[in-house]
């Protein structure tokens, strides 16, 4: 097994400072991202150069291995600039985790050749899996595949039959950018630039260490833990991945609550030509959304607090408290959305014009509020459900 040089990795201090500086030219590039549906090149060459995409990587592989709460500091930070490029390093960020989790032949073929390969996604079950001698062969299309332009190897969804209970469980298969072709489908109303397109595989022979199991993901059971022992890699796959879809949004609406305070604090009534910042309704809305993305945060913190001390103790949290978490973050997205239309509509007609960072921002929340992990209605359901008794439905916790 390849070992590489550990790097010293710089404090969660200076990465997000680092985040910060970029959202001057995040926001210069935001019409382009739009445009392009991709966020631009020079974008991810940034990331990479501060360092974004090793917070999550192991340091076998020159990565900084760093508790999730920085990079999540990270996400938002950047999300306040561009939510369309913070989508997308939370997304695909959040693979160098994942692949961690992978067999440790796996983790070679990507990260050996070069360690800043870039993982895309698409978790949807659409896989036509056929057991193979070594392995499976594998079909299918799936869709929502974030900043896959960006990327050399794809993590795409499928179902396989337990061979204990016969019963199917998620699986995660990884495959080389050679065995998949990118259908360029994304043309949104918003996160424009998260180039989230479809890929397609057409009978592409996956080894068996390239492939990752839900049920390992749940248990901390993954076959890359012993070569991986860090707390980092004993969290449960479902608490790391929603928070990468869903903390955007809040940097995101802190980014355009800044803007509105700037404006609204020049801006004046077309019809009473009096000062927007003495009107009760902005000033309680200003008040409201900076307290909600207070408490948002600190729930965020808080949580994987908890996460993290039962895993430096190499135990499993408990299944009410992985619903309770997985809930909050269900619920980012959609708190997000109500302030973020109250923003827009005190904004008045100024608003409503392309290009409007305000509105950008409205139509990117909305947007993120549609991932299935975002959704708290059906991981409520079952959250209550188990609280009253029933059995719990959701592997993905």
């Amino acid at each position: 097994m390849s070992v590489m040089e550990a790097v010293k990795a710089p404090t969660t201090e200076e990465l997000v400072a680092r985040a910060e500086a970029m959202i001057p030219a995040l926001r210069e590039r935001a019409d382009q991202c739009e445009r392009e549906n991709k966020v631009p090149d020079a974008t991810v060459a940034d990331f990479q150069e501060a360092g974004f995409f090793k917070i999550l990587q192991p340091k076998r592989y020159g990565g900084y291995e760093m508790d999730p709460e920085t990079f999540y500091s990270v996400q938002m930070k950047v999300a306040e600039g561009c939510m369309s490029s913070a989508w997308i390093l939370g997304v695909i960020a959040v693979h160098n985790w994942q692949l961690a989790l992978f067999h440790p032949q796996a983790q070679d073929d990507v990260w050996v050749p070069d360690n800043t390969v870039l993982i895309s996604s698409s978790y949807m079950p659409r896989a036509e899996v056929t057991p193979v001698d070594g392995g499976y062969r594998i079909s299918g299309r799936w869709g929502f595949s974030s900043g896959v332009d960006h990327c050399d190897w794809a993590f795409l969804g499928g179902l396989v039959k337990d061979p204990e209970t016969g019963v199917p469980d998620f699986w995660t298969f990884l495959v080389p950018r050679g065995d998949f072709e990118v259908l360029p489908i994304w043309n949104t109303i918003g996160l424009g630039g998260t180039g989230s397109h479809d890929v397609t595989v057409q009978d592409a022979f996956v080894p068996a260490y390239r492939t990752h199991r839900s049920k390992d993901g749940f248990a901390a059971t993954n076959p890359g833990a012993k070569h991986n022992p860090g707390a980092l890699y004993k969290l449960p796959f479902g608490q790391v991945f929603v928070r990468a879809v869903s903390s955007s949004s809040i940097g995101a609406l802190q980014g355009a609550l800044e803007v509105f305070k700037e404006t609204g604090a020049k801006r004046k009534s077309n019809n009473t030509l009096s000062s927007v910042a003495g009107d009760p309704d902005v000033q309680v809305l200003i008040a409201e959304t900076q307290s909600a993305i207070d408490e948002m945060k600190t729930i965020l913190f808080r949580n994987f607090g908890v996460l993290n001390d039962f895993a430096r103790k190499g135990e499993q949290p408990d299944l009410e408290t992985r619903l309770r978490f997985r809930f909050q973050s269900a619920q980012i997205s959609g708190r997000c959305c109500e302030l973020i239309s109250r923003m827009f509509y005190l904004s008045g007609a100024d608003g409503i014009y392309r290009g409007n960072h305000i509105a950008r921002v409205f139509c990117d929340i909305h947007t993120g509020r549609t991932h299935v992990a975002n959704n708290p209605n059906s991981v409520g359901r079952n959250f209550g459900s188990v609280m009253l008794g029933a059995p719990n439905t959701d592997s993905f916790i």
